[in-house]
């Protein structure tokens, strides 16, 4: 999307008399955050806030503000939780850049995210003001301190008394506080009352009405409070949707797709970023006939993900990075053994426990490559919201067409993001044919591999004439252990051709941008969104760029090398670690490549430049735009 012609620097709310005029601004877009401590609500208010504003036919795009901690210090500058909505005249395939308006409650917090560098310079901030007659003294010092220095920094304060107006409706305000900010941000930023506070009757519909008054009453005052003292409105056009759309997060697409896939089998253990995935589908698996099973641990999930595929379903099981790496001689033994699988990889920030709840791709070749010998895996990548839901779809095809485990990476930026896409109509082709039990004719081996794909007949356990022992032992055509090396050799060569195969129906994915020109960017993933919105920016200046966003890891289609030569240079831009050379101890010898800087390097022999970020956030477009100027000179 492109940035507003407004200014961001005239959204400056201040305290009015009642009686006097109140301007509206009208732009394309904006982005709104709220931030509180753990436990105050504000990534509920942040969720309703983009559903209502998706519901009026917005776009928006959300970004989970979530601390390191499970429980960190209350009013500690590291606790900062919260939601940050953009939204958007039209379709919003990113989080974008600085917020224009924050809503805080408390001023510790908000210093986590100005040190961040997640507010946009002289932003608007709505702050909560009891901590200003506190009784205890370093608390109201420190609140003096912080709100004095963002008023002589240039940030447009508004004291807001959050507290003093929600105890005239509940004993409790920590429990309705952000039911009061909703209200707030309602009014300020043009959204619509009814359905705000059916948004409200919504999200507490399974608690009845004894917890949905008290919070529409909040969410009133607060609307009634900024209508009262706030001098200023932004209101963001509609674009009324043609087709009903679903309004999910990306982990919550996922879940979707696995059961409009057909598979009816989960097998998982939690783990952050990943569980609310699973935790989905255990709240509505059961009915569509699917079973979610809690394993005691990483491995015992995905060794029962392989048995249920190996008798005839096709299971998934979900996790993030540690998850994955304890899952390799398992997804190792569904490669040895030929049995579909899907393993979808929410990743985080790692190595080891890393920040689990941060965004990052640095999974990419550990998932291509991850696991010892020769285990040829297909690896996929999600780019959108909507695409995690039909890739769930086509990697369940995959793995059953050719018997092979398919890995889905997804990450913690999609995992927990929620945008628009048009409400999916069940297709029956999305499903596998009904198990074959027939017999198995005379002469057909467990290992029968087609000479040209590698592939091999699927045989399930009951069926008449298909009786063998499965093994993770090197084996034949018969599933006998094998003590020959060309047999060994064999084998391999056979699982290698289900790649080939799989690649040849591949089709190059089309390039954002001219066909050819100085400079391609390539990114896979959650990145998307902000590359074609960074590339869109630096095109409007005349500049030569594209972009390139690929969706099949391994293998590659065809006709990628072919692409990335029409263009004078080639860099990736991804969410994983790459060397700077502007490091003094670094060189072109010993510079350390971004995960897909490596994989195109190696696939394709050409000379390719990378840029990313590693802070622990999804990748803004207007970092993205100062890399590529750069790079441009």
């Amino acid at each position: 999307m492109n940035q507003s012609a407004q200014s961001r620097t005239d959204l400056v709310p201040i305290r009015k008399p009642r009686d006097e005029p109140v301007h509206e601004l009208v732009l394309e877009e904006f982005v709104v955050e709220i931030v509180s401590d753990s436990g105050e609500g504000a990534q509920r208010c942040g969720q309703s806030f983009a559903s209502i504003a998706a519901r009026m036919g917005h776009g928006i795009w959300t970004v989970e503000i979530i601390p390191a901690e499970i429980q960190p210090p209350a009013r500690s500058i590291e606790g900062a939780s919260g939601n940050r909505i953009r939204v958007g005249t039209q379709a919003v395939t990113n989080g974008g850049d600085e917020a224009d308006l924050v809503v805080a409650f408390n001023e510790q917090v908000l210093l986590g995210r100005i040190r961040a560098e997640e507010l946009k310079p002289g932003c608007t901030i709505l702050l909560e003001d009891k901590w200003r007659s506190s009784k205890d003294e370093s608390i109201a010092a420190a609140y003096t301190s912080v709100h004095d220095q963002l008023t002589t920094d240039g940030f447009q304060v508004v004291e807001i008394p959050m507290e003093e107006e929600c105890l005239k409706y509940v004993a409790d305000p920590h429990r309705g506080k952000n039911m009061f900010a909703l209200g707030l941000m309602s009014r300020v930023c043009g959204l619509d009352l009814e359905l705000a506070l059916e948004q409200v009757a919504l999200t507490f519909a399974k608690k009845g009405a004894r917890v949905i008054e008290p919070n529409q009453q909040l969410l009133q005052a607060g609307w009634d409070w900024a209508e009262a003292n706030l001098d200023i409105r932004f209101r963001v056009p509609t674009t009324p949707a043609k087709e009903p759309r679903l309004v999910v997060n990306g982990n919550t697409a996922l879940g979707l797709g696995v059961m409009a896939s057909g598979m009816d089998v989960c097998a998982m253990y939690p783990i952050t970023p990943a569980t609310s995935a699973s935790h989905y589908l255990s709240d509505v698996f059961q009915s569509v006939g699917g079973v979610v099973h809690q394993a005691e641990d990483e491995i015992a999930a995905c060794a029962f993900a392989i048995g249920a595929s190996y008798a005839g379903k096709c299971a998934v099981t979900i996790t993030s990075g540690p998850g994955y790496s304890l899952k390799q001689e398992g997804i190792g033994l569904a490669v040895m053994g030929e049995i579909p699988l899907v393993v979808v990889n929410v990743q985080r920030g790692g190595p080891s426990t890393g920040q689990p709840t941060k965004a990052e791709q640095g999974d990419l070749l550990a998932a291509c490559f991850g696991g010892h010998g020769d285990a040829p895996k297909v690896v996929m990548a999600v780019s959108d919201i909507e695409d995690c839901f039909y890739s769930v779809i086509t990697a369940r095809k995959i793995a059953e067409a050719f018997n092979v485990v398919v890995v889905l990476l997804s990450d913690a930026s999609l995992g927990s993001a929620q945008q628009p896409f048009v409400r999916p109509q069940f297709n029956e082709e999305w499903l596998a044919p009904p198990v074959d039990q027939s017999p198995v004719p005379e002469g057909v081996t467990p290992y029968d591999w087609d000479p040209e794909t590698g592939l091999a007949t699927r045989f399930i356990p009951g069926q008449p004439n298909g009786m063998h022992c499965l093994t993770g032992l090197a084996h034949d055509r018969m599933s006998h252990i094998v003590y020959n090396p060309e047999q060994n050799h064999e084998t391999i060569r056979r699982r290698s051709l289900k790649l080939a195969a799989l690649q040849k129906s591949l089709k190059p994915p089309n390039v954002f941008g001219d066909e050819e020109g100085e400079l391609l960017v390539v990114g896979w993933g959650s990145t998307k969104g902000a590359i074609e919105e960074a590339v869109t920016r630096v095109r409007a200046d005349g500049k030569s760029v594209s972009s390139l966003h690929l969706k099949f890891l391994q293998p590659m289609a065809s006709g990628i090398k072919e692409v990335l030569q029409r263009f004078d240079r080639v860099m990736a831009v991804e969410n994983n670690w790459s060397d700077d050379l502007n490091d003094a101890l670094v060189d072109e010898e010993n510079r350390r490549y971004s995960n897909m800087a490596w994989l195109l390097r190696a696939r394709c022999l050409v000379d390719i430049d990378c840029w990313g970020e590693v802070k622990g956030q999804p990748l803004k477009p207007g970092a993205i735009e100062r890399a590529l100027r750069e790079k441009l000179g």
